[in-house]
């Protein structure tokens, strides 16, 4: 759902977007310390990345829920195939936003565990037994997932700047309370 009037992104989305934004870079900082932490230190730090994700979670599924109820700005003047890998690209954040956190839970329940979210409440183990290697499986997954995520972002973050320091098109000022988006 595009609307035509809007230039720019709702304060709610926009505020859904950079503490988002800011929860994955700080969660990925987190998985690289802990694979460079000793073990009771590695303990501790993927304690807060998993309830860091369980928060990723909950405000990704909010600001889907935002989205799917308030227009967003067309995509005006960009070409088809920008705009096609734009929402492409969003839909794969999405889905990595909510998959990602997802796997994680599913991989800590298969070695028996729950997810502390610090300490404000924890989500129990998923029912799917005991299972070592199949956590295994699922930790590689969520690694390389998130892998995947961090160059979606500089793709996203590359687009941005190309919009609007080449195309001068307003680009990131779209999602930001102030700067000049044309039209």
């Amino acid at each position: 759902m595009a609307t035509k009037n809007a230039k720019r992104y709702s304060l709610v989305a926009m505020l859904f977007h950079w503490v988002i934004a800011i929860a994955v870079i700080v969660n990925w900082r987190l998985a690289e310390a802990a694979e460079h932490a000793g073990d009771a230190e590695k303990a501790a730090i993927f304690a807060n990345h998993k309830g860091l994700g369980i928060v990723i979670l909950i405000l990704s599924l909010a600001r889907l829920a935002w989205r799917f109820t308030h227009p967003v700005p067309a995509l005006d003047g960009v070409a088809t195939w920008e705009r096609i890998l734009a929402r492409t690209t969003h839909v794969i954040f999405y889905v990595m936003l909510i998959g990602l956190p997802i796997g994680g839970w599913l991989g800590s329940s298969y070695f028996g565990s729950g997810v502390d979210v610090f300490g404000i409440f924890t989500l129990p183990a998923l029912p799917v037994g005991e299972n070592p290697d199949a956590g295994k499986a699922i930790f590689n997954l969520h690694a390389t997932g998130g892998s995947v995520m961090i160059y979606l972002i500089g793709l996203h973050i590359l687009g941005g700047l190309k919009h609007t320091f080449f195309d001068k098109n307003g680009g990131i000022f779209r999602m930001l309370p102030f700067g000049k988006v044309p039209g």
